[in-house]
């Protein structure tokens, strides 16, 4: 089966995303940061088939599904060091975006009913992007003899990163987050999701020489 693989220009794109993720960090309380989130707050909020979404973000689902594939991965491959990547991201992009929401303590927007919680970073983008991308990676791993080609390949990490669009919108939808949360959520997480990768591919790569 031809994967898709990780390369030197996924590496650029990390370091540029973590680059963004500082950036939004300093400047949210910027107006023109400010502004961008209350435009996209007036275009979203009260979307709710977009809402829906949220539910494929919360914890506890991720854990589960997370749980799943670490069983799965065990029964097909034994891949022990698969089942520690997959351990990685899920338990540590968590621990990340909660220490992160706790140093920085950023307000939720205002609105009824709204969580006591911090707002920065958005941990559904945060760590729905960590989980998504880390399901599609183990596909290519674990299911190799379903998913044959490049192709079907390509279409589990399309899907996986639609839902992750839908995920993150969602928390604009409801109120929970400003805009700027959730995109400093999605570039945190893909750089914790490459530095993974790049844990996990070292081996890989030494065979290789």
């Amino acid at each position: 089966m031809e994967r898709i693989k990780m390369n030197k220009r996924h590496y650029v794109i990390a370091i540029c995303t973590f680059i963004l993720f500082c950036i939004l960090w300093m400047t949210y309380e910027t107006s023109f940061i400010q502004s961008i989130d209350t435009a996209a707050s007036k275009l979203l909020y009260g979307t709710h088939w977009i809402t829906m979404f949220h539910y494929l973000g919360e914890t506890k689902f991720i854990f589960i599904v997370s749980f799943i594939v670490l069983v799965i991965i065990w029964i097909r491959k034994r891949d022990y060091k698969l089942m520690l990547f997959v351990f990685l991201n899920v338990v540590v992009g968590f621990g990340l975006y909660q220490f992160l929401k706790h140093l920085i303590e950023r307000p939720r927007p205002a609105i009824v009913d709204q969580f006591s919680t911090y707002s920065f970073p958005s941990g559904h983008a945060l760590h729905g992007l960590v989980y998504l991308l880390t399901i599609a990676y183990v596909f290519d791993h674990v299911f190799d003899k379903i998913i044959t080609s490049k192709k079907n390949s390509l279409t589990v990490w399309i899907t996986a990163i639609i839902l992750i669009l839908f995920i993150g919108l969602s928390r604009i939808t409801e109120g929970r987050h400003y805009a700027s949360d959730v995109i400093a959520g999605w570039m945190l997480g893909y750089s914790w999701f490459i530095l993974s990768v790049w844990w996990y591919e070292q081996g890989d790569r030494k065979q290789q020489y």
